[in-house]
């Protein structure tokens, strides 16, 4: 198994922290997103769209974070603790998902982008959203309950975290929300729990 991906790319993140987790020994495969690596002929083979991660299992290819953690979830996960069997467990962990590739990567994601590569892109409308997903989202949520999805932690909170996290370095506070820091750290002190690579150790 090969996952290439980006150090401090929060989408890499989500399946190196999950593969953590799981015990899943695998080769990591680090594409240079500076030099443009994940924008040639070869990489696109892999993935068209030119972004990480990617993973490669025994001649799958799979592309897209969240749709990774779906698959190593149903490969490696018989006890389905990390996404539910049922329909209502699943539909609860698919709504986190869709907001880990929606509004998290609205608001959070491009604050963070901007911040470390000063990317053309618009920080107000970001922070806006930020401001709109913490305060009538994950706050509130948060506040009643321990995990995003359930009693306990599913691939849903693996998928959000990073980003959430990471919105620190993109110079939005966190002081405000003590639910969401709570949960931040709920999920750090999962078992095989790894950080995300800080900025300052590694270039973009």
């Amino acid at each position: 198994m090969r996952l290439y991906g980006h150090p401090i790319s929060g989408n890499t993140h989500r399946v190196e922290l999950f593969l953590s987790v799981l015990g899943v020994d695998y080769e990591y495969v680090r594409v240079d997103l500076r030099e443009g690596q994940h924008k040639t002929p070869v990489f696109r083979q892999l993935n068209p769209l030119a972004q990480v991660p990617v993973l490669e299992d025994d001649g799958l290819i799979l592309r897209d974070s969240t749709a990774i953690l779906v698959y190593l979830a149903r490969k490696f996960d018989a006890g389905n603790r990390w996404l539910p069997a049922d329909p209502v467990g699943q539909a609860r962990v698919q709504q986190w998902l869709s907001t880990a590739v929606n509004e998290i990567q609205a608001g959070p994601f491009v604050l963070r982008l901007v911040k470390l590569t000063g990317a053309a892109l618009d920080y107000e409308s970001a922070r806006r959203t930020t401001e709109r997903l913490f305060d009538d989202l994950f706050e509130p949520h948060l506040a009643r309950r321990r995990w995003l999805a359930g009693k306990q932690a599913t691939i849903a909170d693996l998928a959000c975290y990073g980003y959430v996290a990471g919105v620190i370095e993109g110079d939005f506070s966190l002081d405000p929300y003590p639910a969401i820091r709570g949960w931040l750290g709920r999920v750090e002190a999962i078992d095989g729990f790894v950080p995300m690579l800080l900025p300052a150790a590694e270039p973009l």
